[in-house]
């Protein structure tokens, strides 16, 4: 599994609540609000005027507005087919800027969730006065057109299975490259030429097209972990449409997939680590010095791959879903509790705790079911966005760099290449530096002690735009703006509102 499968579980994965919409009503007036959003008027080619001139019509939904854009499936082709775009919007309490969109990251995570279910964790006060905070789900993901797959019980075996060869082996590469060949096969059973289209670049275009049809002349955006990289992607096309952006958590677009994969594997090594301090300062189920700490992790999933733990339902906890139920509860410092408690079960044989944390990690419900495509999505869209080498010598020696770069979590990073070599649509795209020349200033947050998205990504981002700069929160945790900093806040919405740029990284 690709490293860059991290990156799913960015602010909106951790805050989603389990609250869900009900069905949509007849149109009802908000306060701030109407039923219809008129799109810009622009001038456009003749065959995307269709798409651009649609007429928004809202429903309302429980505490918010939902509606359905179609967008085309090839923007290369736009006559070739249509798909559907879904939106959600809270309107502008107060006097109303334009639009906010949001995406909470992934790739894969759905922005209608999030805006539907967590607005206050996605945006503060003063921007739900100034804008019409709109979410959305990108192509192939939740409930726009979606990337399909497998069942339940075939996603089960897929992300759970236990490959009883030893990792790394001829016999092991051959199990893990047939599983994800089969994988590769049931989206493009399923999805059909949609998913051939769900790349970052198309998901940019679709961008441009939701900004219009919104009226809006420049986009206003605010995007987290893999949702930087999709706003700098869109600047980077758009610069002349390029309104105020936020990049939170940000990805650099020259970091190859090996070079992901080791600054990961660091960035949770070094949260782990960060984790077993303070958990050795109070109560704890390790004891000794930190590397001592370190050394019993090791030991636990050496363990675990060797043998594997049988959970009450029957499914079996092997060393990869023990470091995604690790991972999990590494985004946020406030989780550090709960990882002390799996750890605790796990070092008693029990695995019920840690494939809970896992399951938490790939949307999976208590009743077997998934909650979403998220990590279909996922795959989808990043074997599109990047190149695959699947050549066993190459692999091996990344992995032998994975292991030595982080020696805890690294030996469990190794081997990602396999699942988009198989994959059925074969990825064209360069990843390479995003300048948006001639686009007004960009905000690039970075935390220092970011697991998922490391910090030098921020500051390689910031450096690569010609007009990006830097915010720095010294801290803990995946992204920063809405953790209680109200440094980090402040200076966000004063940006997004007013415009205000800092004389100097704030440093916060």
């Amino acid at each position: 599994m690709s490293a860059r499968r991290r990156l799913l579980a960015g602010a909106g994965a951790v805050a989603a609540s389990a609250l869900m919409l009900t069905g949509c009503s007849a149109p009802s007036f908000l306060a701030g609000g109407t039923d219809r959003s008129e799109p810009t008027g622009e001038t456009v080619a003749a065959e995307l005027e269709p798409f651009y001139s649609q007429v928004l019509e809202w429903d309302r939904c429980d505490d918010v507005w939902c509606a359905t854009a179609t967008a085309p499936l090839d923007w290369s082709d736009p006559g070739a087919g249509e798909i559907e775009l879904a939106l959600v919007r809270k309107p502008a309490s107060g006097e109303k800027l334009g639009s906010l969109l949001v995406n909470p990251g992934g790739p894969g995570g759905s922005g209608f969730e999030f805006i539907a279910e967590s607005l206050d964790y996605a945006t503060g006060p003063r921007l739900q006065d100034r804008f019409d905070v709109v979410g959305f789900d990108p192509r192939g993901v939740g409930r726009s057109s979606p990337v399909t797959c497998f069942d339940a019980a075939e996603m089960d075996d897929f992300l759970y299975g236990i490959v009883p060869a030893e990792r790394g082996s001829d016999e092991w590469i051959a199990e893990v490259t047939e599983a994800n060949r089969e994988f590769g096969q049931a989206c493009a059973d399923e999805t059909g030429e949609l998913l051939g289209n769900v790349d970052t670049v198309s998901a940019a275009r679709d961008l441009d097209l939701l900004r219009a049809i919104l009226g809006d002349d420049r986009l206003n955006y605010l995007g987290y972990s893999y949702g930087t990289f999709l706003g700098a992607t869109y600047a980077g096309l758009y610069p002349e449409k390029t309104g105020r952006l936020v990049l939170d958590g940000a990805v650099d677009p020259t970091a190859s997939s090996q070079e992901v994969s080791v600054a990961q594997s660091v960035g949770f090594e070094d949260a782990l680590k960060a984790y077993l301090g303070d958990c050795l300062d109070g109560d704890c189920p390790f004891s000794g010095s930190v590397d001592d700490a370190a050394d019993e992790v090791s030991r636990l999933l050496a363990s675990v791959e060797r043998s594997p733990l049988r959970g009450s339902d029957g499914r079996m906890l092997g060393a990869d879903a023990l470091v995604m139920a690790i991972i999990y509860p590494l985004y946020s410092a406030e989780s550090w509790p709960y990882l002390s408690e799996m750890f605790e079960s796990v070092m008693f044989g029990e695995a019920d705790t840690a494939l809970a944390f896992a399951d938490l990690y790939y949307g999976r419900e208590p009743d077997g079911t998934y909650l979403d495509n998220s990590t279909e999505a996922f795959r989808a869209i990043n074997c599109l966005d990047d190149t695959y080498d699947d050549d066993p010598v190459k692999m091996r020696t990344d992995a032998e760099a994975l292991a030595a770069a982080a020696p805890i979590i690294g030996p469990y990073f190794g081997f990602g290449d396999i699942g988009c070599a198989q994959w059925p649509v074969a990825g064209d795209a360069e990843r390479g530096a995003i300048t948006a020349e001639g686009a007004p200033p960009i905000m690039v947050i970075g935390t220092t002690g970011d697991p998922a998205t490391p910090y030098q990504w921020a500051e390689a981002l910031a450096e690569q735009l010609e007009s990006g700069f830097l915010v720095s929160y010294e801290g803990e945790g995946h992204t920063a703006y809405r953790k209680s900093n109200a440094c980090v806040d402040d200076t966000v919405e004063d940006f997004l509102i007013d415009g205000t740029v800092p004389a100097a990284d704030p440093k916060c």
